[in-house]
């Protein structure tokens, strides 16, 4: 079954940390780049991180310093290390493998102030 599954999210206060994982399956995940999104309630989804299958990173400007991506290819996964949160980082948080065009289901975060 080709999926990508979510997990990780949930409520934190501000300054708190949470991690994310997103475990692929029926893709060849080392050849897959791979990406983190993000979208508030009334927001368009953005991209907050991506990791290619080198390894090289990229972050979007208000993450860059507090949040790490992360893949590790033997277990067909990828992370998103969240740290320092602010209540603007709260959101459904997305994994994407672009070039399938492959979606997670989303996994909520909340950061209360």
């Amino acid at each position: 079954q080709v999926q990508l599954v979510e997990s990780g999210g949930g409520l934190v206060q501000a300054g708190g940390s949470l991690r994310l994982s997103c475990a692929a399956s029926g893709i060849r995940f080392s050849y897959n780049r791979m990406g983190w999104y993000r979208q508030a309630s009334g927001k368009q989804r953005e991209l907050v991180a991506a990791i290619t299958t080198g390894g090289s990173t990229n972050y979007v400007d208000s993450v860059k310093g507090r949040f790490t991506i992360s893949r590790d290819n033997a277990k067909n996964t990828v992370y998103l290390q969240m740290n320092s949160l602010k209540p603007e980082d709260t959101a459904v948080y997305y994994c994407y493998a672009p070039a399938r065009d492959l979606w997670g289901q989303g996994t909520q975060v909340t950061v209360s102030s």
